[in-house]
């Protein structure tokens, strides 16, 4: 009875001292109520705060002991547990040897493939004599430097030994038709879009435990079809025109967007223009290689009397193309977790895309259905009045409009 009633005060002291206590504080008034009770008094403290008997001890052996820990350090230098780098001193290049991706062992073991999970890892090492969990196999990961990464894609594959040369011939020509207040504009087609009610990468605010159901399977439907946006920005005016088609990517779709965006746009900002300069990557509709490209905008520059410099970028290196940061990416961002269910839905969140560096964007929906792979004779080829650049003419060239033909 008379133990019982010692470990209730003992636990009634400690509780109302415990938040002022750290944890040297915490050991050593413990050994010094032990060393008050005499004999059981290690046993009793224990009962009654939860401490160790070895925390005790070692509180007890502090207090008898000359030497003196400083202010700033709660245990003596080499003191606590161990960390199991330590105890396994082969544990690191174990793991090491896992990471490998040379080393790592057979190319069909499972480990190859899911090397980035801590688990994974802590189980295989586990199963080669270490004791680690995945916790700490995390903490010996991020002491090495490693971190979960995706992949990025930043490997352009062989390039152009002129890729620089051709970049910063862009930048020259474009700032030099800015500073005449002529249009630059860059061109390209954004991913293709199926329409339905399908999940689409993002989230959105919604009450609590209430998502936006959509279907399972992002099959296409045919009766719904895609949208292909192709966009027109304008590099001067941080505006953008975009059409958004409901066939294909076709050439002549590509230079209908570009002739819509000077019709609503382009000819009110530049009423004094002369020439526009249009930047493209060398793929898809707007290669340079495509002759329905050329004969398209030989037609466009004689209906708008406008002379057509054209400059491509290296190819493989589309991502340059300032419309790619300048506005496919804000549009992205803008219609994130909603489902793109109709050609309207698709045209009114492009039009609602803004940017805080102010960019304004308009979307029209074009309801032809052009042909694909329409054949260009070499006489309709040969029409094009075409003059190429002396630096890299299959990329540089200008389309002046035919005097027979010009309706300005």
């Amino acid at each position: 009875m008379q133990d019982a009633k010692i470990i209730e005060t003992i636990r009634n002291k400690y509780i109302v001292i415990l938040a002022d206590l750290d944890e040297r504080a915490s050991r050593r008034w413990a050994a010094a109520e032990a060393i008050a009770l005499g004999h059981g008094g290690i046993t009793a403290v224990s009962k009654a705060t939860g401490i160790s008997d070895r925390t005790i001890r070692n509180g007890i052996r502090e207090l008898n002991s000359t030497e003196h820990l400083t202010s700033d350090r709660q245990r003596r230098l080499g003191g606590g547990r161990k960390k199991r780098e330590v105890e396994q001193p082969n544990l690191v290049s174990a793991l090491e040897e896992l990471l490998n991706p040379v080393t790592r062992g057979d190319p069909q073991s499972a480990l190859r493939w899911t090397c980035k999970s801590t688990r994974i890892l802590a189980r295989e090492l586990n199963r080669q004599g270490f004791n680690v969990s995945s916790t700490k196999v995390g903490q010996i990961l991020r002491s090495m430097g490693y971190s979960l990464q995706s992949n990025r894609k930043s490997i352009e594959g062989k390039q152009h030994p002129d890729r620089n040369a051709q970049f910063e011939f862009i930048a020259k020509r474009v700032s030099a038709n800015c500073s005449r207040q002529q249009p630059c504009i860059s061109v390209d087609t954004k991913k293709k879009e199926v329409l339905g009610n399908l999940k689409n990468a993002g989230k959105t605010y919604r009450k609590s435990k209430s998502p936006r159901e959509v279907e399972t399977h992002d099959f296409p439907k045919k009766e719904l079809g895609k949208a292909v946006p192709y966009g027109v920005y304008d590099i001067a005016q941080n505006e953008a025109g975009v059409t958004v088609g409901i066939s294909s990517d076709t050439a002549e779709f590509a230079v209908a967007a570009i002739d819509r965006w000077w019709t609503k746009l382009g000819k009110v900002r530049y009423s004094k223009g002369k020439r526009v300069l249009i930047t493209a990557d060398s793929g898809g509709s707007n290669s340079p290689r495509t002759r329905l490209w050329r004969v398209e905008l030989q037609k466009l520059a004689n209906k708008t009397g406008l002379i057509i410099e054209v400059c491509h970028y290296p190819p493989g290196t589309s991502k340059w193309n300032k419309i790619e940061h300048k506005l496919f990416c804000h549009i992205t961002r803008n219609w994130r977790g909603i489902p793109l269910e109709t050609f309207e839905i698709i045209v009114k969140l492009i039009s609602a895309t803004t940017t805080e560096t102010g960019l304004e964007v308009h979307a029209w929906l074009d309801t032809t259905k052009y042909q694909t792979k329409k054949s260009v004779s070499t006489e309709e080829l040969n029409a094009v009045t075409i003059v190429r650049n002396k630096f890299h003419g299959e990329w540089n060239y200008t389309i002046r409009p035919q005097l027979s033909s010009n309706k300005r």
